[in-house]
């Protein structure tokens, strides 16, 4: 791993990226990469919560380091074959910081597997992951609750104005509500990368949590 944030360890998969890919050796403050994501939750015929299909888009500056070294078959049109190295360098990583994605049935915290269905696209200078990231044990549960963040706040999430969060497949009756985060970007921006090594905060990024809530008959 090459170009590591003033000595602070890989915090995400796309924080993997970011650090082999750019080297933010001199960034300021948190944080560093913007994520607008879209999410669906699945289920099965039978009613149970299967998992959840994601679409991260990345923002531009990330997405211009990151297509650096990538030889397209049509210059400036890249494929998800010409892409493919890099999705699977993302996934294959995501584990070890769950994913982003943390979600609860009945109010009991619930495990995901290893995410599936996986590759990125490129469209107008943005490059998107799209996965499919099952849960270990499909639940079936009256009251689920997903939320999307980084603990560490290195990589901002937030969700697209329309139609942010889609149900598919659930039972009739469900319902779905989005909470977007506070604004607390402000507070963000003073904090410099000295305030994140002084002291333990390693779960600041659940301030800006993007909090998904189901409910069924």
């Amino acid at each position: 791993m090459i170009g590591l944030v003033r000595g602070v360890a890989v915090r995400s998969a796309l924080v993997a990226a970011v650090l082999a890919l750019v080297g933010f050796g001199t960034a300021d403050a948190h944080p560093h990469v913007w994520v607008t994501s879209t999410s669906e939750l699945v289920y099965a015929p039978d009613g149970t919560f299967t998992g959840v299909r994601h679409s991260w888009a990345f923002d531009d500056m990330f997405t211009a380091y990151a297509i650096q070294g990538i030889e397209p078959k049509q210059k400036g049109v890249y494929t998800r074959d010409d892409l493919a190295p890099l999705a699977q360098t993302n996934v294959e990583s995501l584990k070890e910081f769950a994913y982003f994605t943390f979600a609860k049935a009945g109010g009991k915290k619930q495990k995901f597997g290893e995410p599936v269905d996986y590759y990125l696209s490129y469209k107008d200078s943005v490059l998107t992951l799209h996965f499919f990231l099952p849960l270990k044990t499909p639940v079936k549960s009256n009251e689920l609750s997903v939320e999307v963040f980084d603990p560490s706040y290195f990589i901002d999430f937030s969700f697209v104005e329309k139609n942010p969060v889609g149900l598919v497949g659930a039972p009739p009756g469900c319902t779905v509500s989005f909470q977007r985060p506070n604004d607390g970007t402000a507070t963000a921006q003073r904090m410099s990368e000295d305030n994140f090594l002084s002291g333990d905060n390693s779960n600041y990024g659940a301030m800006f949590a993007n909090k998904i809530a189901v409910t069924c008959p």
